[in-house]
């Protein structure tokens, strides 16, 4: 057996192992009592007296077990809600840094656009005067 081995066993739950500790308990209690020299009445007696201690056991353990699960339960419970209150507060970060860099482009973008049209009007201004100009009559004045 490796160490792969124990350490694959050893993950069996411990409730397993307790149920096959009390069937064990109880078969061997059984046995002891049959093969004990007794009168019928005295090993029914005794029977009876490992039965009770046998199912006071049991729901003693289901009990244990029925607590640790609660604690377990409200254990994980609570850390889901912690990792689920984190979760949420990182999302909104990560929305509210997300809308702020898109108003920021938006606002960058819409400058760019605002300078591109100042200067294809001033460029349209400049080249409509400049053929006016050009189009204009030209008088010399040494013809005068």
């Amino acid at each position: 057996m490796g160490s792969d081995d124990f350490r694959r066993d050893s993950g069996d739950s411990i409730s397993a192992r307790l149920t096959y500790l009390l069937i064990g308990g109880g078969i061997g209690a059984i046995l002891a009592l049959l093969f004990a020299p007794k009168s019928g009445q005295e090993l029914r007696g005794d029977i009876a007296e490992a039965t009770r201690k046998g199912i006071d056991r049991s729901r003693e353990a289901a009990q244990q077990l029925g607590d640790r699960a609660g604690e377990y339960y409200e254990t994980t419970r609570e850390r889901a809600a912690e990792l689920y209150s984190t979760a949420s507060e990182k999302v909104g970060e990560v929305a509210r840094t997300a809308r702020e860099t898109a108003a920021r482009q938006t606002g960058t973008v819409a400058a760019a656009i605002d300078a591109g049209k100042k200067a294809y009007q001033e460029e349209k201004r400049k080249t409509e005067l400049s053929g006016r100009m050009e189009a204009a009559p030209k008088y010399d004045e040494t013809t005068n």
